[in-house]
C-alpha cells in the first residue's frame, strides 16, 4: 500500500483487514469462521511479526470436501492441512480471557480441513518490512475445505493426532496435533481471545481453522490433494 495508508500498528492492521473482509463480503458472504496464521517462533521470525495472526473466513468460501477448485481462479494458490472445530456455544468478549479447557467446552465437532490462501507471488525475504500488511490482507485466506464433522471427539488425543499430506498419491509431508502451539485447543484460544480483545466474538456454528501441521503447498492445476487425520478422517481437493 501507499505509505500514507500503510497500517503503522497492529491495531490498524486489523481495522483495515476489517473493511477488506467487509467489502468482500458483498460478494463472497458474511463471516462464519476464523483462520490462525503463524503458529510457531519461526513463521513469526520469518515474517517479523511477534505473535500470531487472525483472518475471517466468509461464507462462500468455505467448501465441503471433496471440492474443485481453478488454479486460474487465483494468483498462486497454496494449500495447508489443519484440525478444523465447529463451535456449538458462543465465545463472546465478555468470557475473556479463554483457556483451552474453557474452549473445549465450546466445541461441538472436528473435522479435517485445507486452508485455501493466495499469496500473490509474495516475496517471502522481504515480508518481514511489511508484517502488517499480512494482518491487513486477511492473512491470504480465500477459505477452507472442510471434512466430514465428527461429533464424537472427546475420546480423542487430538495433540497427539497424526496427519500425512499427499499430492497426487505421494506423501509430501506430515505432522502432530500438538505441532501447532501444542495442542489445537491452544490455537483456539487464542483465537477468541484475539476476537476479544477486538470487542468481538466466537458464536455458535463457527468454523475455526487451527494451523497447519504440514508446510504450506503450492498445487498446481491437475493435482488432486489429500490430508488424511488419523481418527478424524480425509479431506480432498483437486485443482483444475
Amino acid at each position: 500500500m501507499p505509505e500514507e495508508f500503510a497500517p503503522r500498528t497492529v491495531d490498524e492492521a486489523y481495522a483495515v483487514q476489517g473493511e477488506f473482509v467487509g467489502m468482500r463480503g458483498r460478494e463472497l458472504g458474511p463471516v462464519v469462521g476464523y483462520k490462525i496464521a503463524l503458529t510457531t517462533p519461526q513463521m513469526r521470525q520469518m515474517v517479523g511479526v511477534q505473535d500470531s495472526i487472525a483472518g475471517d473466513m466468509l461464507e462462500k468460501t468455505l467448501l465441503r470436501g471433496p471440492a474443485r477448485v481453478r488454479a486460474a481462479d487465483y494468483t498462486r494458490l497454496l494449500v495447508e492441512f489443519e484440525i478444523a472445530v465447529e463451535l456449538g456455544e458462543d465465545l463472546p468478549a465478555v468470557g475473556a480471557p479463554y483457556t483451552r479447557e474453557s474452549v473445549a467446552k465450546a466445541v461441538s465437532a472436528v473435522m479435517p480441513a485445507l486452508e485455501l490462501a493466495d499469496d500473490r507471488n509474495a516475496d517471502y525475504k522481504t515480508l518481514s518490512a511489511h508484517a502488517l500488511m499480512l494482518i491487513a490482507d486477511n492473512a491470504w485466506n480465500e477459505g477452507a475445505v472442510l471434512g466430514e464433522l465428527l461429533r464424537d471427539w472427546r475420546g480423542l488425543d487430538l495433540g497427539g493426532l497424526r496427519g500425512v499430506a499427499t499430492i497426487n498419491g505421494a506423501a509430501v509431508g506430515e505432522g502432530y496435533g500438538r505441532d501447532v502451539m501444542g495442542h489445537p485447543f491452544e490455537a483456539l484460544a487464542w483465537v477468541a481471545n484475539n476476537l476479544a480483545a477486538r470487542g468481538l466474538g466466537l458464536w455458535r456454528s463457527d468454523i475455526v481453522i487451527t494451523g497447519s501441521l504440514v508446510p504450506t503447498k503450492f498445487p498446481k492445476a491437475g493435482d488432486r490433494v489429500r490430508f488424511e487425520a488419523g481418527a478424524l478422517g480425509s479431506v480432498e481437493l483437486a485443482v483444475d
